[in-house]
């Protein structure tokens, strides 16, 4: 009996909601694509990896905080290296900051485009943004393109996506 109930529990859960990411301190999560000359990124990063807190800044200091991840986050050209060779330049960038609405665990999700005039010489994806975050070690990574897809782990020693 219990069994049966916990099978009907598990359908009657959405797929999206089973396959949700568990926010983990110090952990985000990048989503890769590659299409023809295009880069698409997906980035969820929790709050705390960036600034140290997950809720509404109280002081001078978290809020100045909160807006130099902002800044961080939205300089494309420095946070993402594509291959110099492939010559990729953003086309796209927008970071949704947390509204602090109650939630327990706040995250930042950002999207980047990046266009390349010579996509075959794409080899990988250099990141700084271990330099600018100290409390984040890593990044898991999911990437499809031209060469299939695979999964990667970054981290401040290892912070290239190469395929």
């Amino acid at each position: 009996m219990r069994k049966t109930l916990l099978l009907v529990a598990l359908l009657a859960v959405p797929p999206a909601a089973q396959a949700q990411h568990k926010h983990v301190h110090g952990e985000g999560r990048l989503e890769v694509v590659i299409d023809g000359g295009r880069i698409s990124l997906g980035l969820e990063l929790p709050l705390d990896a960036a600034t140290g807190f997950e809720r509404t800044p109280k002081t001078d200091q978290e809020k100045a905080a909160l807006t130099e991840t902002e800044r961080v986050l939205k300089d494309a050209v420095a946070l993402f290296v594509p291959t110099t060779a492939a010559q990729c330049t953003p086309s796209k960038v927008k970071v949704d900051m947390p509204d602090f609405r109650g939630d327990d665990h706040a995250d930042i999700d950002a999207e980047y485009d990046f266009i390349c005039i010579d996509p075959a010489a794409l080899k990988g994806i250099e990141t700084t943004i271990f330099k600018s975050f100290k409390r984040l070690y890593r990044l898991e990574v999911q990437r499809s393109g031209p060469v299939g897809q695979g999964k990667q782990r970054l981290s401040p020693k290892a912070p290239v996506l190469g395929w």
